[in-house]
């Protein structure tokens, strides 16, 4: 696991994440998002970023977890993310962006009673340990592989992409 054995760690409703420092683009303090007609929960809208319409995921929602009041830590992490072979810049919003570092040891493990407690977790791509905690390090392909974000992201029409899912 060579690619996300540096990652940049986050929070989400007290849980600590990471993605490969890979494949981060960059992190923007909180900035006015614009609405998306007839989007789920999670999909906020979008960021204009140097000209390119972002659109901004709210990492809590997508992962079914409780809103809350943004602070003044809260961020966007603008990443990178791979569908069908295009790749595409999505925001993803947080509640603290921690640090940029190593992971304990490269290697990240699967929750081995995952089958047994009917939990696929399809967009966890192992866990691992940083300083001794916990950390879920999130494989981003699968996470955001929802028509909804990739359409919003230029990645093809909502018809198109509806086809593909179904």
């Amino acid at each position: 696991m060579s690619e996300s054995a540096t990652v940049v760690t986050f929070v989400a409703d007290e849980a600590l994440y990471a993605v490969p420092v890979g494949r981060v683009q960059e992190i923007l303090d909180l900035r006015p998002v614009a609405p998306l007609p007839s989007t789920p929960a999670y999909l906020l809208g979008v960021i204009d970023l140097r000209g390119a319409n972002v659109p901004v995921v709210d990492l809590r929602r997508l992962l079914g977890r409780p809103d809350t009041e943004d602070t003044a830590q809260s961020r966007i992490l603008v990443v990178q993310v791979a569908h069908e072979g295009v790749q595409i810049v999505l925001g993803i919003k947080t509640d603290r962006v921690i640090e940029v570092t190593a992971l304990d040891e490269p290697e990240l493990k699967p929750l081995a009673e995952a089958e047994l407690l009917r939990w696929t977790g399809s967009a966890v791509a192992g866990i691992a340990r940083c300083r001794g905690a916990v950390v879920s390090v999130l494989d981003l392909d699968r996470l955001f592989a929802k028509p909804d974000i990739v359409a919003a992201a230029g990645g093809g029409t909502r018809a198109e992409l509806d086809s593909v899912a179904a």
